[in-house]
């Protein structure tokens, strides 16, 4: 698999794919509302990308950039295949992926300079701890960090963090982030738990990671996301992610979708041994009424983007 997102104009997202499955993509494009797609490499890095626009009867407009706006190369192709060559070599970052196409610069103009931010010393602290909190959850996109550093500290009369000062903040914290997990070693925990999710998957257990706001939410929209065969669900919710990444552990909520306690009981059950199985600790005392706890747990999620 090539370790990058690729992101339509029909917004489908996929993580992850393959070289055959990136050519698909790229051949598919072209009717009105799918026209385009951006590949991102794993995990995304602010400016740096990958993207292709064509209409069907016309050429290809292939692009891409590598960080500074002096950086960004156009090219026009006359067919799918010399695309497809460059983005997959773009991907898996071969030397000389560029090779043999007529690339131009284009110019982008000056790059903006974004104010600092205007804030007091308590405000900054807030903001960058909330931020923290969620990138080190390992689930939000730079995009939706820098939406957070935007809204977080509105109020009816006061929005003190501009669009491009959330995102030079997200971008910053994130490349540390970047920078930190590149020093990690193997397998983390998470990692682990989405191997036992992607297994209770495998055996119509809804498995859902980072799934909702709340319990209530999750409970309420957990019964739409199994299919006709599911047997049950388990799940976690955004701040039992917060909770897990503050280092308390991870609380899992399970049932079965008959809404008995001996179903319940039983789903609990494979869940705990589908964690064990990939060398997670799982707390529960066999009552279907409480949630399973996965502790220790050393959260340290590769981010995606």
């Amino acid at each position: 698999m090539l370790e990058i997102v690729v992101k339509t104009e029909n917004w489908e997202r996929h993580v992850r794919v393959s070289a055959e499955e990136l050519g698909r993509l790229v051949r598919r494009i072209g009717s009105a509302g799918d026209q385009f797609l951006v590949v991102q490499r794993i995990p995304d890095l602010p400016d740096v990308f990958a993207q292709v626009w064509h209409q069907t009867g016309g050429d290809y407009t292939l692009e891409h950039r590598d960080g500074a706006a002096d950086r960004h190369f156009q090219v026009m192709v006359d067919g799918p295949g010399a695309v497809i060559a460059a983005m997959t070599g773009w991907a898996s970052q071969e030397a000389g992926w560029d090779g043999g196409l007529d690339w131009s610069l284009l110019d982008m103009g000056p790059a903006r300079e974004v104010p600092p931010l205007n804030l007091g010393e308590d405000e900054c602290k807030e903001l960058e701890k909330r931020v923290r909190e969620v990138l080190v959850g390992g689930y939000a996109s730079r995009a939706e960090l820098a939406e957070l550093a935007e809204e977080y500290l509105v109020t009816n009369d006061r929005r003190p963090v501009s669009r491009e000062q959330a995102q030079s903040l997200a971008d910053r914290l994130w490349l540390e982030r970047v920078a930190e997990q590149a020093k990690w070693q193997g397998e983390t925990d998470p990692e682990r738990l989405t191997r036992a999710f992607t297994t209770l998957q495998a055996d119509r257990i809804t498995a859902r990671e980072n799934f909702t706001c709340c319990r209530s939410c999750g409970q309420s929209e957990i019964g739409a996301e199994g299919g006709p065969d599911a047997r049950g669900f388990v799940y976690f919710h955004t701040q039992c992610t917060d909770s897990a990444a503050a280092g308390h552990g991870l609380t899992l909520l399970y049932g079965g979708f008959d809404g008995s306690s001996e179903t319940t009981a039983a789903i609990g059950h494979e869940v705990v041994t589908a964690l064990e199985a990939v060398g997670l600790h799982a707390e529960w005392d066999h009552d279907p009424g409480r949630a399973i706890t996965v502790t220790p747990l050393d959260w340290r999620r590769r981010l995606v983007g």
